[in-house]
């Protein structure tokens, strides 16, 4: 027996390989260097996408007070709260309701056609918001709608952008992936607090205009440049369950909404008749909803999916850190805009900007962790770094509860900091673990359904954290109010007034950046003082100082809730297991 020689023979004795043959080599590698530059791509259109939307989730918050000057209209008033509360919750309830169906058509339609979509309204969307043309409350109105429908293309666009992603990219870069998207995304909401402050001072509309150009250009290249390459489950759209869940899950964030305004004589709405039938019909109906899930061929809610432990706990885990994470935000503006940055010599128009620019170590936090812990998950699961990550906060938490009220800055902005990296390291890997444990057919609605636990836990939270700050404020701010008022010159009978104004008057107030003083007593009985205690009252200092006891004790009892929310977070996400990845996905 021969052996044959291993080298290769020479080129001219080669047998002759056909154009085709070529062509068949050379088209797997083609295939993937496109496949590699399509993910890179993706990424940053659906980053930019999830981005916008979530910097327009929160650009309202600082911008506020310019936008109720500019059509005309005094928030404060008790007539024109309706209008208040819709412009903070409105955007953030629809896309909250609506984000798990616009995920289950994603899968049955697909989900570049459904993220295009909600990309081209969202641009309308903020197209119209900058025509108000309107003043009062029918320009209150106008904007209210609008950003409704606003919030309707970003639930299209947040429902369907981590599938594309998923789809995108390999199981071993998908934590990178949805790191970055992800951080992104929770990032913008504290990004938006700056923009805002930047840019309603020079005209209230262009907190809108901004996301114009932007969605234009976004919407554009989106069309031409994503396509569609997850796998589809043709499915008859789940009618009764869309209703019953949407019907269901906006009452019951209603009724969280209006629980925190004040009714009757009572500082809250917890015991009104119409919010408990709100909160009341709105749980009966999602029970409906579950059993109606249970039932249907194609549900809209995939039930199945919690069977999955992977997905299971770190949906859980979504939703207690968006507890602990949504209405702190609040409670870290007021402390600024309310008492630290007046006691610092900022002005109260002033305080609303400076408040986003102080909380930017925050975002920085983001930033560096969410990225690097979305790389390090990709290598060695989720579970170390997103465990790890709610601990950190729930330190941060502890830290920032023994910090005095009048705090050095580069303390406080460590905290933040600290804050900010412990859930940036949450947030990717635990993104990136709950959807690489979904089937490839299901990643639309899995990743509804993940988002719809973390923007009504942001709701949920809201009403939570106001609650326990005006039960903190309501033991001690009356009397402290009474008495500063009438040591300054304020008629007995008016001073006793004012102390029982419903709390959450005295926090909307500091939120919103107006001087709380002026706000809360009449014209004519400031105008009744003398000069100097009219400087007093209606000076940088005096509120600050007279609601830091009060406003001490509400945040105790806000970061208490804070820290226990975010150790059973990281309780529940140790719990997912080790590392899993759905078989069907390699």
């Amino acid at each position: 027996m021969t052996c044959r020689s291993a080298r290769a023979a020479p080129a001219h004795r080669r047998p002759a390989v056909s154009v085709d043959e070529q062509s068949r080599r050379g088209a797997p590698v083609a295939e993937a260097a496109v496949a590699d530059r399509y993910k890179w791509v993706a990424l940053f259109n659906v980053t930019l996408g999830v981005l916008m939307a979530t910097i327009d989730a929160s650009i309202m918050l600082i911008a506020m007070p310019d936008i109720f000057r500019g059509i005309g209209l005094d928030p404060l008033v008790p007539a024109n709260s309706f209008y208040l509360l819709w412009m903070i919750l409105g955007f953030l309830v629809v896309s909250s309701v609506l984000v798990v169906s616009l995920g289950r058509f994603g899968d049955i339609f697909g989900r570049v056609k459904m993220y295009n979509l909600g990309f081209l309204i969202y641009t309308i969307a903020s197209l119209l918001l900058t025509i108000d043309w309107m003043k009062g409350s029918s320009g209150a109105l106008w904007l209210i709608v609008m950003r409704i429908v606003q919030g309707v293309g970003a639930a299209f666009i947040i429902a369907n952008s981590a599938a594309i992603l998923t789809d995108a990219f390999p199981t071993n870069q998908r934590g990178l992936a949805l790191g970055i998207n992800n951080v992104a995304g929770i990032s913008g909401s504290f990004i938006g607090l700056v923009l805002g402050g930047v840019l309603a001072p020079i005209d209230w509309r262009l907190v809108f205009l901004i996301s114009v150009p932007i969605g234009a250009l976004g919407t554009a290249w989106a069309y031409r440049k994503l396509r569609d390459n997850g796998v589809r489950r043709p499915a008859r759209i789940d009618l009764w369950g869309n209703v019953t869940f949407a019907v269901g899950l906006i009452l019951v964030m209603i009724g969280i909404t209006y629980g925190i305004e004040p009714y009757g004589k009572q500082m809250m709405g917890w015991t009104s008749p119409l919010v408990l039938a709100e909160l009341v019909s709105g749980v009966v109906l999602l029970i409906i909803f579950g059993v109606i899930e249970t039932r249907v061929e194609d549900p809209m809610f995939r039930l199945p999916l919690f069977k999955i432990k992977a997905f299971t706990f770190g949906t859980l885990s979504t939703f207690l850190s968006a507890v602990a994470r949504g209405g702190l935000m609040f409670m870290l503006i007021i402390w600024l805009q309310g008492i630290w940055l007046p006691q610092h010599g900022y002005s109260f128009t002033a305080t609303p900007l400076w408040a986003g620019i102080y909380m930017l170590p925050l975002t920085a936090g983001f930033l560096i962790a969410g990225p690097i812990s979305g790389w390090l998950s990709d290598r060695y699961g989720a579970r170390p770094f997103a465990t790890g990550g709610m601990l950190a906060t729930a330190l941060s938490f502890v830290l920032l509860e023994l910090l005095p009220i009048n705090f050095v800055y580069p303390a406080f902005a460590l905290l933040l900091l600290l804050s900010g990296l412990g859930m940036g390291a949450f947030a990717s890997p635990n993104r990136a673990g709950v959807m690489n444990s979904l089937p490839p057919a299901d990643r639309g609605a899995g990743g509804g359904m993940n988002s719809t636990f973390q923007n009504s836990a942001q709701v949920l939270s809201i009403g939570i954290f106001f609650t326990l700050m005006i039960l903190g404020l309501s033991a001690s701010l009356p009397a402290a109010l009474q008495q500063g008022l009438t040591s300054h010159g304020v008629a007995a009978a008016t001073a006793d007034r004012v102390s029982h104004l419903p709390p959450v008057s005295v926090l909307f107030a500091a939120f919103l950046g107006y001087n709380p003083i002026q706000h809360l007593v009449p014209p004519a009985a400031l105008q009744a003082v003398s000069r100097a205690n009219y400087s007093v009252l209606t000076g940088r200092s005096f509120f600050s100082h007279l609601i830091s006891g009060p406003f001490r004790s509400g945040l105790h009892e806000a970061f208490f809730f804070a820290i226990g929310a975010s150790v059973v977070a990281a309780v529940a996400s140790w719990w997912r297991g080790s590392r899993y990845v759905d078989e069907s996905t390699e």
